[in-house]
């Protein structure tokens, strides 16, 4: 492939920028984590990129979409991320949105799109349940056909942001005699739903973002399924397969690069700058040439899927392990280089603070990084588990 830089793309870098500098709300501190931010924000933030015709970065133009080669989507989002915007909908823009695009009718089309494009409804995943995350064609939710509609009962677990969302995008089995990836639908569920109970999971990070989502005779209206009865395998896989090029999450680690870079100026080993420590030099030039590696790898990805290469699939596998750990051992530093100030439970970056308790030391510059460091212990298990990628990988061999 060639390494040079694309001057088409370094154009497109400086509009994304200019807009950013003119329209990213001033009054909004800008996001120094990994989380979704408030909802408020969210819907904020994307009514503006609506209005600037940005309101799908992801999608076809035929779709609404902004029609953005996948390259110029991997910009749009580290540039995003270099300035702390507010979050979009990922669940809207990069899952249930392309689902809907290729396999909705024209009825769920006009009834879903125009309010994600505006920000009116946002959205989460119901896949994963109690005994069933790696293994997600082993689900249990039941949805059983009763005249007009479907009645839901069963359990979902670690449904992020359910307590923001409006509607939920929900696998259930309608089929239990078949084989189980045959017996599996794909429905669009209104949260207002009687019979739906979310529960919050506090995660070890001190934050709320992940729900156990309970259905209880939950009627859904037939016209509420996507595609027909039993290929919800089938749309489950073409949604996963989505953007292989950002599995890495090179806007997160870019972020936990300059973390680390801006440290080693303020942080001190006893009287000696980290800047001035070798082990300390040693180790952040060891993930900055890993970050490199990622980041040509990154190239090669989004390369294969413009070319729409099937090898793009295992590659995006490699790209979710080598990414994710990178992000794991790089969080994990900046806490080990915060010294004795790792161990304080400094509030998260959207946490409250008491007016009347004293600042910590060190607070401006460790906000939130104990509870990152704790956030990005599951993103080797969240989609699809680093073991699971192997084994993808190991599979493709056999292909090519």
């Amino acid at each position: 492939m060639n390494f040079a830089p694309d001057p088409n793309l370094e154009v497109f870098r400086q509009q994304v920028r200019d807009f950013l500098r003119q329209h990213q709300p001033a009054d909004l501190p800008p996001r120094k984590d990994g989380l979704r931010s408030p909802r408020a924000d969210v819907v904020r933030w994307q009514r503006i990129l609506n209005a600037q015709g940005w309101g799908a970065p992801y999608w076809a133009t035929e779709h609404g979409g902004t029609g953005w080669s996948v390259q110029q989507r991997l910009v749009f989002d580290e540039e995003c991320a270099a300035a702390g915007t507010p979050s979009q909908d990922s669940f809207a823009q990069k899952l249930v949105g392309p689902v809907l695009n290729q396999f909705a009718t024209p009825a769920q089309k006009a009834e879903h799109l125009p309010p994600i494009f505006n920000g009116d409804r946002l959205w989460c995943q119901g896949f994963s349940e109690p005994g069933s995350g790696s293994d997600l064609a082993s689900l249990r939710t039941r949805a059983e056909r009763d005249g007009d509609h479907y009645v839901i009962n069963g359990q979902k677990i670690w449904t992020s942001y359910a307590h923001h969302a409006d509607w939920i995008f929900l696998l259930v089995r309608t089929d239990p005699s078949v084989k189980k990836q045959s017996g599996i639908s794909f429905l669009l569920v209104d949260m207002k739903t009687p019979g739906i109970t979310v529960r919050p999971i506090i995660s070890i990070d001190g934050c709320h973002h992940l729900n156990e989502t309970f259905f209880d005779n939950v009627r859904v209206p037939v016209k509420n399924l996507v595609g027909a009865e039993g290929e919800g395998w089938k749309i489950t896989k073409f949604l996963l397969n989505n953007e292989h090029a950002s599995t890495a999450d090179l806007p997160t680690l870019r972020r936990l690069q300059g973390q680390i870079r801006d440290l080693s100026h303020t942080a001190q080993a006893g009287s000696v700058s980290l800047s001035d420590r070798h082990e300390f030099l040693l180790r952040m030039s060891r993930y900055d040439a890993e970050l490199k590696a990622i980041t040509v790898m990154v190239q090669r990805v989004a390369a294969m899927e413009q070319d729409h290469s099937p090898a793009a699939h295992a590659m995006g596998s490699m790209l979710k392990i080598r990414g994710t750990e990178l992000q794991q051992r790089m969080s994990e530093f900046l806490v080990e280089t915060l010294g004795d100030h790792g161990a304080v439970a400094y509030p998260g970056v959207h946490a409250e603070r008491s007016a009347d308790k004293p600042a910590l030391p060190m607070a401006d510059v460790a906000q939130g990084m104990a509870s990152e460091m704790f956030f990005r212990r599951a993103t080797t298990i969240y989609g699809g588990t680093s073991e699971v990628q192997r084994s993808i990988i190991a599979k493709s061999l056999f292909q090519f």
